[in-house]
């Protein structure tokens, strides 16, 4: 679909419009800083919406589209496109910065002006990488992304924010500049077999020009970039450290869409740039996956850190997502774009309720929390029905995604998904235990006056309790607008590889 008005491009401006906007503002105008800030963020929350309205959801392909040259001689443009898949990862992008910047203000007290204005960047760059239908568009926003998370965990975070940040820093650096090489080779290689320089996706994937040994290579090029992104098992190790010391915000932006650009890099510049590599290395991926949500998930049972246990638990949630990516049927793929957007909704809010716990305890450590539910039996309740998502409970949001990934996925990784099912049982584990020590008991005097939700608090849950609960009873109006690209999708893996998807009934190939 094309549209005279350019409303992937004006997604992508407005919030980097806003960061100029804060950039000239007075730095001691700290409300002013805020409410534009918000402002700019609610105008891209808008954006977001519309499009989400508009959106033909019985068409498969690229709807929106915007193309315009940008580097002629390098065969570079500045072209944009959603379809189903990246849909809702934009939508979540709008809806969950506004409630990050009102939920977890910054410390008036330590440079309002630069918080907001790196947030706003940081929006723009993902909302970008989620959009960007050229690989060299694709990359700049991809890296565009690394900076201001760096100096939001550096400049704003918690105990070892310095360490945390330069590891976050050097880990996706790394990854990124294998997908550089990769990148290029791509392009260069489909000049050599068709006589055409282009840096577009849909140009270099449809064609499919490269020689399939080769394309396995480039595959992995871009598959560690995205890996280490995610993260997936073992390069995980920069996640915990960055979530336990970034600010309560940069923590929910974090979790809850700057993790998707690796499964959504996946699914855009994976299985469709590399449809037969893709195939190829599906047992690996699949392997590391399961790995990942059974270690995250151990590994979360044993903290002793609240924060750090959501994002243990964030691991063993991507590992799903993982693992129905590269199980390559139409349920598992649909189930794992659904679990992206209900992990960000649920561990969003997760990070937003363990940031006020924060706030009012200056602890985060769970044998000092104890009690809570007595004295603030509002916020213990908000606090269970996320927790609740989280583990997947029928009737949640959580649910519905893992149900899916598990039972797409169990028609061509079936032993695989016997293993990734004990971690649905291994994240009530450790989730109810900590939601047991945490909140059951009688409080001590340190937390006899733990302070119940705030108004605010509240308004800026309400949203997301209520998306938590939509998405888990009447998930209909996503896969409606999900499934149809998703077909398209593996139909594209089918035409330019061995692999054909397994029907009901039929042969397992995976198990």
């Amino acid at each position: 679909m094309d549209t005279s008005f350019p409303l992937l491009t004006s997604i992508i401006l407005v919030p980097a419009a806003g960061a100029l906007v804060v950039a000239l503002l007075p730095k001691d105008q700290v409300r002013l800083v805020k409410l534009v800030g918000i402002l700019f963020a609610l105008a891209t929350a808008a954006l977001t919406i519309y499009l989400l309205i508009d959106f033909d959801k019985s068409a498969d392909g690229f709807q929106f589209v915007s193309q315009h040259v940008w580097i002629e001689a390098l065969g570079i443009d500045w072209h944009l496109g959603v379809d189903g898949i990246s849909l809702f990862l934009v939508v979540l992008t709008g809806v969950l910065f506004p409630l990050a910047f009102w939920g977890g203000d910054a410390d008036a007290n330590h440079d309002v002006k630069a918080y907001t204005g790196w947030m706003l960047l940081l929006e723009a760059g993902v909302l970008g990488t989620f959009l960007a239908l050229d690989l060299f568009l694709f990359f700049v926003f991809f890296e565009i992304v690394l900076v201001p998370m760096y100096f939001l965990i550096g400049g704003w975070g918690h105990g070892q924010r310095i360490y945390a940040a330069v590891k976050f820093f050097l880990f996706t650096m790394t990854g990124s500049a294998f997908m550089l090489v990769g990148l290029l080779a791509t392009v260069f290689l489909y000049r050599n077999e068709t006589g055409v320089l282009t840096f577009d996706v849909t140009v270099i994937a449809t064609d499919q020009a490269i020689a399939a040994s080769t394309t396995r290579w480039l595959f992995l090029a871009f598959a560690i970039a995205f890996a280490v992104k995610v993260p997936l098992f073992p390069l995980h190790t920069w996640l915990p450290d960055a979530h336990t010391n970034a600010p309560t915000a940069g923590s929910v932006i974090l979790a809850g869409v700057m993790l998707k650009l690796g499964t959504y890099g996946f699914l855009r510049y994976g299985l469709y740039l590399f449809p037969d590599a893709a195939h190829w290395w599906a047992p690996l991926f699949i392997t590391l996956g399961v790995i990942g949500i059974i270690y995250g998930a151990i590994c979360a049972a044993m903290q002793r850190d609240l924060k750090r246990l959501v994002a243990y638990s964030s691991v063993a949630h991507l590992g799903f997502i993982v693992l129905g990516t590269f199980a390559l049927t139409t349920e598992s793929i649909s189930g794992g774009v659904l679990q992206m957007v209900n992990h960000g909704v649920s561990t969003g809010a997760l990070f937003l309720l363990v940031g006020w716990i924060y706030e009012r305890r200056h602890t985060r450590e769970i044998d000092q929390l104890k009690g809570l539910q007595r004295v603030a039996p509002i916020f213990a309740g908000v606090f269970t029905i996320v927790m609740l998502s989280s583990v997947g409970l029928p009737g949640l949001n959580g649910f519905v995604g893992e149900f899916l990934v598990l039972i797409g996925s169990f028609l061509t990784a079936r032993w695989w998904v016997v293993v990734a099912a004990t971690g649905v049982i291994l994240a009530a584990l450790y989730l109810l235990w900590a939601y047991q020590r945490v909140f059951h008991g009688v409080p001590d005097e340190a937390n006899r006056h733990f302070p119940e939700l705030r108004l605010k608090e509240g308004l800026v849950m309400v949203p997301l309790v209520a998306l938590i609960f939509f998405l888990g009873i009447y998930p209909k109006p996503l896969l409606d607008r999900v499934e149809p690209s998703v077909n398209k999708l593996i139909a594209h893996v089918e035409a330019h590889s061995d692999y054909r998807q397994p029907r009901v009934g039929g042969e397992a190939s995976g198990g």
